[in-house]
């Protein structure tokens, strides 16, 4: 590991904005937040992994990867990060070193990169990510990016994160550092006005910003750069001329938060846009710190008022899924903001948590949990649960339904109980008032699809009533037809 990278993590473990950090002593604070990764192990991503998606979504640069191609084949487009214009973000490049670039090194492929992408594609910057293999071999990508620039006129951004330097999260960190070094303040915008804003940490999965941007336009707030959903290189640059921050995620890029309060004394708060009162208390919070530093003070009247008629709106159209939902029990398996943000939305639509992982959680996000649950909320924050607890949670029916990423579906369908994604691989916005009601609409359809009552009906070969296995969809639809006929039974006779 380099000597610059070295002193890079050191920097950002130093976190003034974690009041974990601040209370560990100087030997503690230089171990991290998390244990290092053995070799070979997945561990939920690596640093490169975690720099690539948080900026990824600066949707009109080139991400071009440095290393084999195997790293940008496993990095793409593992988040639903949509954009409302250009679409290069999403074209994969990489310069795909080989046994004779480890032998000799592959800075001048690299360079070469470059430039074959600045001809094709002429983007306003090129981010160059740094990979285990590259970095292994000293490849020194700060030396070619700085060449590149001043070959190309074009700003060439190295993005310093080999995956072997920790885990998902210090990536996202080592990613927001490149931002703060090489792009925040770089440039001017045409024009600022009192009501100018950043969200960082929002990247605008399936669309999510585009459900609250609406609600701040008409306050007449601007979000002048959304780091990184949906971002622009330009945006990012000038975003140090914004009156407020707003942090969604901490976990992930709350330096970039803090360090700008240090540089250019912009407050920061951290909100959520998911359920009906989070959302409300985000706009009251963002219209609160502008009118702090200069906004007119009618805006607190125009945002209460706005308030009130999205509340009520939104609980119109909840309100017939509510009766339907009211006391179901609902298992939380994801982490972060989500741990604690989730919860409440859930519960406003009158569902029961029966636990809530918190294993990516920071200390503030479960004293949230705790606020939000009230008395008994450490009974049901789950800090680590394998797969085989999770099945017999559901098997034994203590949670109606479970919410999770991708990679835990499978437990819940062997269970035959319903699962709901909720994690960044999903397909459904879940932002804002609009996204409440989406949120719910998608849980009672979960919860009451006909296909859970197929699923769990005793296979009729069963010994003496015994149940073998689940029926699957397709047989008993057969037996319920021509099938039943023939066993002499009515198809509504089948056992339910």
């Amino acid at each position: 590991m380099s000597v610059l990278l070295k002193a890079k993590i050191a920097e950002v473990f130093d976190e003034p904005g974690c009041d974990k950090n601040v209370g560990k002593s100087e030997k503690e604070r230089k171990k991290g937040c998390t244990k290092q990764l053995n070799p070979g192990a997945a561990a939920g991503g690596c640093a490169f992994d975690g720099a690539k998606i948080a900026l990824q979504p600066i949707a009109d640069v080139a991400h071009l990867v440095h290393g084999p191609i195997a790293c940008e084949g496993n990095s793409w487009d593992n988040r639903h990060s949509a954009s409302s214009g250009s679409q290069l973000y999403r074209t994969g490049f990489t310069t795909d070193i080989n046994e004779l670039d480890v032998i000799y090194g592959g800075e001048k492929r690299l360079f070469k990169s470059i430039r074959e992408i600045i001809e094709k594609y002429d983007p306003p910057a090129v981010f160059v990510y740094q990979t285990c293999v590259t970095a292994l071999v000293g490849d020194d990508i700060e030396a070619v990016c700085q060449r590149a620039t001043e070959k190309f006129g074009k700003p060439i951004i190295p993005v310093n994160a080999p995956g072997f330097a920790g885990p998902k999260n210090l990536g996202n960190k080592l990613g927001a550092e490149a931002l703060l070094d090489y792009v925040i303040g770089t440039r001017e915008p045409a024009f600022t006005t009192p009501y100018d804003i950043n969200i960082i940490g929002e990247y605008n999965l399936v669309g999510e910003l585009w459900q609250v941007k609406p609600l701040l336009d008409a306050l007449g707030i601007r979000v002048l750069a959304c780091i990184a959903g949906d971002g622009r290189y330009l945006e990012v640059a000038t975003a140090h001329r914004a009156k407020v921050n707003m942090m969604v995620c901490s976990k992930s890029m709350i330096n970039i938060a803090t360090k700008m309060e240090q540089r250019w004394g912009i407050p920061y708060f951290e909100g959520s846009f998911y359920g009906i009162g989070d959302m409300s208390d985000t706009l009251r919070q963002i219209a609160k710190l502008l009118v702090q530093t200069g906004a007119p003070a009618d805006l607190l009247d125009r945002t209460e008022r706005l308030i009130e008629v999205e509340e009520a709106r939104a609980w119109k159209r909840i309100a017939q899924y509510k009766v339907r939902l009211t006391g179901k029990r609902v298992l939380l398996i994801t982490g972060g903001v989500k741990s604690w943000s989730v919860v409440a939305a859930l519960q406003e639509g009158g569902m029961e948590i029966v636990g809530t992982s918190v294993k990516k959680s920071t200390k503030e996000d479960k004293e949230k949990i705790k606020e939000i649950m009230g008395e008994g909320a450490d009974a049901h924050m789950i800090d680590d649960m394998t797969p085989r607890e999770m099945y017999a949670m559901l098997r034994d029916a203590r949670a109606d339904i479970m919410l999770s990423g991708g990679r835990s579906q499978f437990v819940a369908l062997k269970a035959r109980m319903p699962w709901l994604d909720i994690n960044q691989e999903r397909h459904h916005p879940y932002a804002g008032y609009e996204g409440m009601v989406e949120l719910v609409q998608e849980i009672d359809r979960a919860i009451f699809n006909p296909v859970w009552q197929q699923v769990r009906i005793p296979a009729p070969w069963g010994d003496d009533g015994e149940t073998l296995g689940p029926m699957t969809p397709p047989f008993h639809a057969a037996l319920t037809g021509v099938a039943a006929k023939a066993m002499g039974l009515e198809p509504e006779e089948v056992p339910a």
